[in-house]
Parts: structure tokens; C-alpha cells; sequence
């Protein structure tokens, strides 16, 4: 059964893109076939993680411009640039790894938000969106369709995670994302899960890796209290907002400050396997895998 998974936030830089490419990716080296979509349509950015020039788009087949095939790019053979993990067997020629792309287009955007304004156009373009999922499912025999959302409470939000069977809200901890974090719970996700949807948070870029030193190499005893404080009430934090919005904490990811400024981090977990921060990608796989059977 394919299993869809939504990676939501309340605001952009929370690291849904980097996490969901690497996920997709790391799912198809290990030998499921991972359909990623792109549906951040007022801000795609896939595009230029993958530095890939698709010539059809999500827009196209919402729009009847195109069918499924034609927007649904085969990038396996990245899987093959990269290197495994120390001891892991993996079956790459088994895996395969689908990337569908929303259209960067200042003209296709704007269409697609004069759509959604006209009543009778957004319930067609909603019927093509759910139709998008079954085709994927029934034609490329999907384990695992994947979605990188826009972010907020925005029209194409909400239809992403309509047709997901499971929500990963991404967020950083602070002031603002906690907010966010509180309203989405009580605005979309409480309506979903009466569904049957499984909503998760997912912590990114929390306390637990790297020392905010002043320069590399620096420590002392100011920025060991600083961070030392931050760790602490960050388990306080995450504790509290849990029982405010009744969702569990599925993976908590450390701040890496020496992939976060790297051009090529929606493949880090890739290229480099060993890195702490593929090992947490494994910890989701594993913890996807559990809710799958």
C-alpha cells in the first residue's frame, strides 16, 4: 500500500524541501520507489535543488496540458553517483526515485492563483490534484509519494494534506513557529485527523550538535552556558507544546551547521552517508516504515 506523507510548516525556512528531498532520495537507495512532488507552488524550489529543466509541470496537468507521464521526471541514476553506508546493502537498481515539478513561471503562478479565486476552477483543479495521486499510485506502483508543501494556511496546503495519509509538521523552536505551530493544530490538522490523518511533529535545526562559538574552534564558558541553557528548555518547550496540540514528536533533527550553507544539502544524506544527519533520515525511514505495516 503506497503510503503518502505530507511535510507542512507555518513558515519557509523551516528545512521541509531539504528534509523531503533527502528522504525521497534515501528511500529509493534503499529500493522503494519514491514519487516526490513539488506542490510549494507559490515558491518552487526544486528545480534548482536538482538542476533539473522539466518541460512539463504539475501546472500542465492540472491544467490539462499534460498527462502524468510527462510530468513525472525519472531521476533514478543519482542514486548511483553516491556512495552506501558502511555495511548496508542497498538495491539500487531496484529503487527508483520520481521527482514531479511545480512550475517556477511567474505567468503559470499567477494563473494557478486566479484559478483557485474562481469556485467552479478550484473544485476541477482539486479533482485533478486527487486524480495526480491515483495515477501515480496505480501507474509507477508507488511505496512512497512524498510532498513538499507551501507553507501556511494557503489553498494548495490544505490540498496536499487533504490526500496525505500522514502530516510532518516542520518547525524550528522559535517564538514565531511555536505560534504557527499552535494555530495550524487548531485550524487544519484537529479537522484532518478526525479523518484518520496521522499528524507528527518534526523538530528541525534544535539544539544538540554544534556550539554557537564566536569563531570556529572557540569555546568558552558564556557560549557552553548559553547552549547548555538552550538544551535544556528546549525539552520543556517541545514537552508543553505537545500536549497543547496533541501531537507526538516523531524526530527531533539537530542544527548541522556544516550542511546547512552547503548548495547541494537536498542530497546530503547521499552524498554523505555516514554523516549524523543521514543517520537521522534512516531514523525516519525507519519510523515511517513501522507506521506503514
Amino acid at each position: 500500500m503506497t503510503k503518502c506523507i505530507a511535510f507542512h510548516s507555518y513558515k519557509g525556512g523551516t528545512g521541509k524541501s531539504t528534509i523531503s528531498s533527502n528522504l525521497s532520495a534515501s528511500l529509493a537507495k534503499k529500493g522503494f520507489t519514491a514519487v516526490l512532488l513539488d506542490v510549494d507552488v507559490y515558491a518552487p524550489s526544486l528545480q534548482d535543488y536538482f538542476q533539473w529543466e522539466p518541460k512539463k509541470s504539475i501546472n500542465d496537468y492540472l491544467f490539462e496540458n499534460a498527462n502524468v507521464d510527462e510530468v513525472i521526471h525519472d531521476l533514478s541514476t543519482l542514486l548511483n553517483k553516491f556512495p552506501s553506508k558502511n555495511g548496508e546493502e542497498t538495491n539500487p537498481s531496484k529503487g527508483k526515485l520520481f521527482v514531479a515539478f511545480s512550475s517556477t513561471s511567474k505567468d503559470e503562478i499567477y494563473k494557478l492563483d486566479g484559478a483557485v479565486r474562481q469556485e467552479g476552477s478550484k473544485i476541477q483543479l482539486l479533482r485533478k490534484f486527487l486524480m495526480l495521486r491515483e495515477e501515480i499510485v496505480s501507474k509507477y506502483n508507488a511505496d512512497f509519494i512524498i510532498i513538499d508543501t507551501s507553507p501556511g494556511i494557503r489553498y494548495w496546503s490544505i490540498n496536499s494534506l487533504a490526500i496525505a495519509d500522514t502530516i510532518l509538521l516542520s518547525l524550528k523552536l522559535d517564538g514565531i513557529d511555536l505560534k504557527g505551530t499552535r494555530l495550524l493544530a487548531k485550524e487544519i490538522y484537529e479537522s484532518l485527523t478526525k479523518l484518520g490523518t496521522k499528524s507528527y511533529l518534526l523538530l528541525n535545526r534544535a539544539a544538540g550538535y554544534c556550539l554557537p562559538p564566536g569563531q570556529a574552534g572557540e569555546k568558552t564558558s558564556e557560549t557552553q552556558e548559553i547552549y547548555s541553557n538552550i538544551a535544556g528548555d528546549q525539552k520543556t518547550v517541545i514537552s508543553k507544546l505537545n500536549a497543547d496540540v496533541g501531537m507526538d514528536t516523531i524526530l527531533s533533527i539537530p542544527c548541522y551547521c556544516d550542511i546547512q550553507f552547503d548548495s547541494n544539502e537536498f542530497l546530503t544524506a547521499l552524498r554523505y552517508p555516514n554523516h549524523p544527519f543521514a543517520g537521522n533520515i534512516d531514523t525516519l525511514i525507519e519510523k515511517l516504515q513501522e507506521m506503514k505495516s
